[in-house]
């Protein structure tokens, strides 16, 4: 690893002066569990490592009616650990309880997470199919993006050299609605996604027919991809095991995936459809208990 300079701004307007001043010379260590492994195998190089874990709007989760906020250094245990977060987004929780094991999470964010920008990222088709947005931060202002809109490319993404992501908000959740996300992995855990499904459903007060639902999936192309199509089918139709199987056979459309030592195209594909329509009926079951 290369020698580099170590900053810990506190508050946003210092970190965002820093990282403008800087540019591309500076590397933002949100939890650090990607990147510190990145730049020992020389995979990347920075100057100046910009630890932003002090800055309160990074490390702040606010829930309330407008929905939720997640401070992008917010690490993946404090989400899981919040019982009201885990209740009304569970697809997120679901995600942040898998991404590594629990000593990674004691320091790994989703906000890092999605900053790494992986096609097989496990918070990201879960932010996705929850209608996420990014709030992003410059020493010229502000800007936010939709999740779906934000991942350009294997380790690639929207930020401009001088910006940070700041926070993630997922809006309020309607009555009888509720979220999943499944992968599949080669071993029991602390591997990489396979394929990865996310879904998000909402239904009507009998819980019998589904009002509208969010697909995405994850390690499937060169960016995490939401299934619209999918989706869109399930509106205003009851449930049924049939219903769900058209979905996954939808999603299957949208994968454009590898053959790899972890999985062939064909395998990618089937496995697709299967997660997308288990997490789909996860999603359901969930809803159903909820008023």
């Amino acid at each position: 690893m290369d020698d580099f300079r170590y900053s810990a701004p506190v508050t946003l307007k210092e970190a965002t002066q820093l990282v403008s001043e800087l540019g591309a010379r500076a590397k933002i260590l949100a939890g650090g569990t990607d990147l510190i492994v990145q730049l020992r195998e020389g995979r990347r190089t920075a100057e100046v490592i910009v630890d932003v874990k002090r800055v309160p709007e990074l490390m702040n989760v606010s829930l309330g009616s407008s929905g939720l906020s997640i401070g992008a250094s917010v690490p993946c245990s404090r989400l899981y650990d919040d019982k009201t977060i885990v209740s009304s987004y569970p697809g997120l929780t679901d995600s942040a309880r898998i991404i590594g094991g629990w000593q990674i999470q004691s320091r790994a964010s989703i906000g890092g997470n999605l900053c790494n920008s992986s096609p097989a990222a496990d918070s990201i088709p879960a932010l996705m199919a929850l209608d996420a947005q990014c709030q992003i931060a410059s020493k010229s202002g502000t800007r936010s993006i939709s999740v779906t809109g934000f991942c350009t490319g294997p380790g690639k993404n929207v930020l401009q050299p001088g910006e940070m992501l700041v926070s993630l908000t997922l809006p309020a959740q309607p009555s009888k609605s509720s979220s999943a996300y499944l992968r599949f992995i080669p071993r029991n855990e602390m591997d990489i996604a396979v394929v990865g499904a996310g879904a998000w459903v909402q239904l009507d007060a009998s819980g019998q027919k589904i009002v509208a639902a969010r697909i995405a999936l994850g390690a499937v192309a060169p960016t995490p991809v939401m299934a619209d199509e999918a989706g869109r089918s399930l509106a205003g139709k009851d449930v049924s095991d049939a219903v769900l199987e058209q979905a996954g056979e939808l999603a299957r459309k949208v994968a454009s995936p590898i053959d790899d030592m972890r999985g062939t195209v064909e395998f990618r594909r089937h496995v697709a459809g299967v997660l997308t329509k288990r997490a789909l009926a996860m999603a359901i079951d969930r809803a159903r208990k909820t008023k």
